[in-house]
């Protein structure tokens, strides 16, 4: 573990931290103000289990310790390996250098074809969150945000339009650093002047480092401007 934290400190690895989640079409009902005597309603049946999945990266620049949000959506459609794959795509296509992906243990994050992926781009690595543990992962304030502020009582009309205020709500945080950075200390992961010296005592389970020259391609679903 040590040695892996060295080497991302040598190389002057960006710090990509990834998770998915996913909204439904049904709202996700929140206490709110309204007039007294005038109890709100809101729309929807309970009985609508579409959904648009989410993948989302927070990554920190080695130099300027900078942050940025990137995310890529499926309207009524999963993120599995090879979609996983797509994503981490453009995030090395838009990351000079080397990188260093941290997060959980999903079936999509391993498997075959990750595994021919990661052969390939030998400037890739990962560390495995510990199993249980979304605190150590500052995505996860970000889903919190959408989910239960930004969106929570939202009724859409179908999932193209969700799918659609999902990206209007993401744009104007992708490189705001205020609040970036306010979503990561909501987080229990320290920051990365301290992040990569604390790999040493936080409980992290380590791959081996892996990876070749990757370019990125622009796929359809993916939804940041580099």
């Amino acid at each position: 573990m040590a040695a892996d934290s060295k080497k991302a400190r040598e190389e002057r690895a960006h710090i990509v931290l990834i998770d998915e989640s996913g909204l439904f079409l049904n709202p996700l009902v929140r206490r709110s103000w309204s007039l007294r005597g005038h109890t709100p309603v809101i729309g929807g049946d309970g009985r609508h289990h579409q959904k648009v999945s989410v993948i989302g990266a927070v990554s920190v620049s080695p130099r300027g310790r900078r942050l940025r949000l990137r995310w890529s959506t499926r309207a009524d459609g999963y993120f599995g390996a090879p979609e996983v794959i797509a994503f981490l795509r453009c995030v090395l296509g838009s990351l000079p250098g080397k990188v260093l992906v941290v997060w959980d243990g999903g079936t999509n994050h391993k498997g075959p074809l990750m595994r021919a992926f990661l052969a390939r781009n030998k400037r890739l690595w990962r560390e495995r969150l510990p199993p249980y543990a979304p605190e150590l992962n500052p995505v996860e304030s970000v889903w919190g945000g959408l989910k239960f502020g930004q969106l929570a009582n939202y009724v859409p009309d179908h999932l193209t339009m969700l799918d659609r205020e999902i990206s209007n709500r993401f744009r104007p945080l992708r490189r705001d650093q205020k609040l970036l950075r306010a979503l990561w200390d909501a987080s229990e992961r320290p920051f990365p002047e301290t992040l990569l010296n604390s790999f040493a005592y936080l409980p992290v389970i380590t791959t081996a480092p892996t990876s070749a020259h990757a370019s990125g391609s622009p796929f359809g679903f993916f939804s940041t401007v580099t």
